[in-house]
């Protein structure tokens, strides 16, 4: 009986862990990033018992959600074994456009990345003024707060209020958001799938970034964006 027992709770603890296992293969090599209602679906599982099992999975960093209701993307700890080096090699093939765009614009220019607790920065090119002057890199900031964030937000399959708006022109922007006389725009680089893998920003005083000087810059941070896009792919 005990030997009976002991064989059931055994068999019980494998089962899901080869559920989990499944449930992460499904997060890594779906073509989009799926919602907990998804993968259930297409796992065949209660929704609770999805929830339950993605909830351990991101507990140990092999998955992560965009937001608090965010759909499902690969954790840091696979991140990091996938790429140890991927910062450095991006922010190798961003150092062009971030110099262009700090030449341009005259303001701070940044590349982030989505991180397990918001927006990771990691590079920039800083502004030519005296007023204006922050040290971004290694800072993280809330997704709903930052223009990058957003950009990762709604190119990943996460929610944020003004989704449809930053899709159809292309690029997010945060007035007096983050910090009160801070402004910023920032646009999306974007993996095969579609969803955003980094993003450019610009970011200054909302005394300078006006809605106007906003809608001159965008244009070239989008294009910039795009050339980027185009060089991770590859193709330039």
């Amino acid at each position: 009986m005990f030997h009976d027992m002991g064989s059931m709770g055994a068999e019980s603890g494998t089962q899901a862990i080869e559920r989990a296992a499944q449930l992460l293969v499904r997060v890594v090599e779906a073509p989009q990033p799926p919602s907990i209602g998804e993968l259930s679906a297409r796992a065949g599982l209660p929704k609770s018992t999805t929830s339950r099992l993605v909830g351990a999975l991101e507990r140990q960093g092999l998955v992560q959600r965009l937001g608090a209701r965010g759909r499902l993307r690969p954790g840091p700890v696979l991140l990091r074994y996938a790429s140890r080096d991927a910062s450095q090699a991006l922010a190798a093939l961003a150092q062009p456009s971030l110099r262009r765009l700090a030449d341009e614009s005259g303001e701070t220019i940044n590349l982030a990345v989505p991180g397990p607790d918001g927006v990771e920065h990691l590079a920039q090119e800083d502004t030519a003024h005296f007023v204006g002057v922050t040290d971004w890199v290694g800072r993280r900031v809330p997704f709903e707060l930052a223009a990058n964030g957003k950009c990762f937000l709604a190119f990943g399959g996460g929610e944020v209020e003004e989704g449809d708006l930053i899709r159809s022109r292309g690029y997010a922007t945060s007035i007096d958001e983050l910090e009160v006389g801070l402004s910023a725009l920032a646009a999306p680089v974007l993996g095969a799938d579609g969803a955003a893998v980094s993003a450019l920003s610009i970011s200054g005083p909302t005394a300078r970034l006006t809605a106007e000087r906003i809608d001159e810059l965008a244009p070239l941070l989008k294009d910039e964006a795009a050339t980027l896009t185009r060089r991770l792919r590859g193709a330039a």
